[in-house]
């Protein structure tokens, strides 16, 4: 297994022979305006690419936790090869055919591709009638033999869903996104370093590495706010918090 971040969510995975890409973002540097109603005016993506987009638009499947912008641009939806398989929640396979993607499962409990077991699992993408407004969203168990089991949660804060695919799946890695993204009013909407610690806490035997931190701007939970609190708690051992192009799992 090799697992390398991009940038923001969007990963590159080597995993039983195969090649994963997830969530892909390909915008340039600041090519997109602020999110709305945050704190703040810069543009989107905060920081560039780290690899040539070539590397990445021929994998052998795509994973889409959701269709928000960040998680599913429309550079990398002209740039990637529409004959590539894509997986994602059930809620976003009509938009994602339309743009071209036959190849399109909508993964309602698990799906067997290239002998790696794909599971989707829930998640909740802020509170109140906030997380309502953020529409639905999934993250992913793989599986296979001789591999580590790996659990990508997604844009989902601590929450029973998360705690119920700790639980069943007893993933080795667990990839959270922990930027503690936020707008003006209302609750984080993803990981803040308090679920990071959850997940810590409630599953002792899973490593955990950190993502999409400072590559938006309503994410602020930085690297190093994250590594303090960390090393604080005495979990530095168990969290990787890999840089932008980092290869984190070899």
């Amino acid at each position: 297994m090799k697992i390398q971040l991009i940038r923001n969510a969007t990963l590159f995975i080597e995993y039983a022979g195969v090649t994963l890409l997830v969530d892909p973002m390909f915008s340039e540097k600041e090519a997109n305006p602020p999110v709305i109603n945050t704190a703040n005016e810069l543009r989107n993506p905060r920081v560039p690419l780290p690899v040539e987009v070539e590397k990445l638009v021929q994998p052998d499947a795509l994973l889409v936790t959701h269709r928000h912008p960040d998680h599913w641009d429309e550079p990398a939806q002209k740039q990637i090869s529409k004959e590539t398989a894509v997986f994602c929640q059930p809620e976003d396979e009509g938009e994602i055919r339309a743009a071209g993607f036959t190849r399109t499962t909508s993964v309602k409990s698990s799906v067997t591709f290239q002998g790696i077991t794909v599971t989707r699992t829930g998640g909740q993408h802020g509170t109140g009638e906030i997380g309502k407004q953020m529409g639905p969203v999934c993250g992913f168990v793989l599986q296979a033999e001789g591999e580590p089991t790996v659990y990508i949660a997604g844009d989902t804060i601590w929450c029973r869903d998360v705690e119920e695919a700790l639980d069943a799946y007893q993933p080795d890695l667990t990839i959270v996104n922990a930027g503690g993204a936020r707008f003006v009013t209302g609750d984080p909407i993803i990981m803040d370093v308090n679920d990071v610690l959850a997940v810590l806490r409630h599953h002792p035997d899973t490593q955990v590495a950190a993502v999409h931190m400072e590559a938006i701007n309503h994410c602020f939970v930085t690297r190093d706010d994250l590594r303090d609190a960390i090393e604080k708690a005495g979990y530095s051992s168990r969290v990787i918090i890999p840089e932008d192009g980092e290869v984190f799992a070899d």
